[in-house]
């Protein structure tokens, strides 16, 4: 079943795109959830009428991943946890973690943009992909070191 995709799917295609889909796909998430229209000469005609702000719109997207790309380039989060021996984390590191920390850096990123693959459990330098928008991505490294404890007196 053809449909117009009225909002960027990572998985599917940009927003304007003409996409081939399952019809169950279409017809129980698509279209109920309102990001996608089937293909008829009524959607074809409103889509040749909004093709420019729809490129208007892919432009700035494009220019704001870009622009966290470039914040996040050579960005390294640091990270005190508590540590039993050998290194090994009381808990992990999870990416919430890095997304909190990263807030506090002025960098405002949902977490699941954050592609840890699982959490981190030792004190460690790791190097994690971030997603930052119009299907581009960027790396930084996230470092783990031990938690200096506070001596009392």
């Amino acid at each position: 079943m053809e449909i117009i995709l009225k909002r960027t799917i990572d998985t599917l295609g940009r927003e304007g795109e003409v996409v081939n889909v399952k019809p169950g796909y279409a017809r129980n998430f698509l279209i109920p959830q309102d990001l996608a229209a089937v293909v008829n000469k009524a959607s074809l005609a409103r889509l040749q009428k909004e093709q420019a702000a729809i490129a208007k719109r892919l432009a700035e997207e494009k220019k704001n991943a870009e622009a966290l790309a470039a914040q996040l380039e050579n960005l390294t989060v640091v990270l005190a946890r508590k540590t039993g021996n050998e290194g090994r984390l009381f808990g992990s590191v999870t990416n919430a973690d890095i997304a909190d920390q990263l807030a506090q850096l002025g960098v405002t990123l949902d977490r699941k943009a954050i592609m840890l693959k699982e959490p981190i459990k030792s004190v460690s330098e790791t190097r994690v992909t971030v997603k930052v928008g119009y299907q581009m991505t960027s790396e930084i490294t996230v470092q783990v070191v031990q938690e200096i404890a506070a001596e009392t007196v």
